[in-house]
């Protein structure tokens, strides 16, 4: 070994108190100005790359340790390979703030808009001139807040539907509000689905915990003129286990049931009969509805509900939606209650066999 090897071999335990400090801090993780920065000259930094005491995972960006980087150092590599004013946004920042269950491949982080980059493998760049507005303080690696999180990936989402999973997730799983969503938005001079954004917001905040809840009280119960249901309303089910019923019309003794799966487990369908049993006890009807009857039949889902409630006492009936929905007012009156439309048309009859009867008696 040459006098300058058995030197800088010697010096690897002699790294600056500020190195391993930092590299601590980051997970294990250092970008070369940093280590610069931090005392370290460019022959060491080479040698414990050769040596294989460090590893390089992006150009600039090394390991201080052996073996495979786990998901905590590959952020902090693709945070410091972005450079100055670099944060994880979109769905990185949504898997660290737990609003996605998986990590997210590949890892976002957003820059300042004046920034220009060279492509990373495996990081996704975005530009933004609120990057250094939007990150949220005193988080390691550093990220967006989970408002602004949430916008971004409303911003980048290809549907509205998409746009309504993002945020009804983030109030189901309680990491936002009205207030401070509402709040964020105000301060997007640019924001695609800006007005259909503060309905989805105030429906998320009163209850709309998925996509196919907004949906239904947009498209099946507002659209038609149902009543107003109460949303997310515990009970409390055999053996005394708690649980949330998803639409409850509480005056006619109606609940809905919404499941977006595309798949019912064997487990899942016994504790679907569970809760109807429950339902049925307790003197409620239980009506169930997926993706096919909220998205593509929502005119008929109303028609339907509209009957189960007019059968235990609602005196309205669902109105068309528009020129060419399949409930018609006059065919919505008879088709659901036969015996009282038949009553009112009886009614309507004798009042003017009577009131023809008293012009006879007038005439001169």
């Amino acid at each position: 070994m040459s006098v300058a090897a058995r030197t800088l071999c010697g010096m690897e335990s002699e790294l600056p108190h500020a190195i391993r400090n930092l590299a601590r801090h980051q997970n294990g993780v250092i970008s070369r100005a940093q280590a610069l920065r931090a005392g370290l000259t460019e022959d060491m930094i080479k040698f414990r790359i050769r040596s294989g005491r460090w590893r390089q995972i992006h150009l600039g960006v090394y390991a201080t340790f052996t073996g495979v980087p786990g998901r905590s150092p590959l952020l902090w590599a693709a945070v410091l390979s972005a450079g100055q004013g670099a944060v994880l946004s979109h769905e990185t920042a949504a898997e660290l703030h737990g609003l996605i269950d998986k990590a997210a491949d590949p890892i976002h982080v957003t820059v300042p808009r004046q920034r220009h980059l060279v492509t990373v493998c495996g990081v996704s760049i975005h530009r933004s001139a609120r990057a250094l507005e939007a990150v949220q303080r005193h988080t390691c690696p550093p990220r967006t807040r989970i408002e602004e999180t949430v916008l971004d990936l409303t911003q980048t989402a290809a549907t509205f539907d998409d746009v309504c999973g993002w945020v009804t997730r983030a109030f189901a799983r309680d990491l936002t509000d009205e207030t401070r969503l509402t709040a964020a938005m105000s301060l997007r001079t640019k924001l695609r689905w800006r007005a259909d954004l503060h309905e989805l917001i105030t429906a998320a905040n009163g209850g709309d915990h998925s996509v196919l809840e907004y949906r239904y009280d947009r498209d099946v119960e507002r659209a038609h003129g149902l009543p107003a249901a109460s949303r997310q309303v515990p009970f409390t089910g055999p053996g005394g286990r708690l649980g949330r019923r998803d639409r409850v019309y509480q005056d006619y003794g109606v609940v809905v049931e919404l499941d977006g799966r595309l798949a019912h487990p064997v487990e899942d369908r016994w504790r679907d009969k569970a809760r109807d049993n429950a339902a049925a006890v307790a003197g409620q009807v239980t009506l169930r509805y997926g993706w096919v009857q909220v998205r593509r039949q929502p005119c008929e889902t109303a028609a339907e509900v509209g009957r189960a409630l007019r059968q235990r006492g609602w005196d309205g009936w669902p109105r068309p939606c528009s020129s060419g929905c399949p409930i018609q007012q006059r065919e919505a009156k008879g088709a659901l209650l036969p015996d009282q439309h038949r009553a009112q048309q009886a009614r309507a009859e004798g009042e003017s066999c009577r009131a023809e009867r008293h012009g006879q008696a007038c005439r001169p």
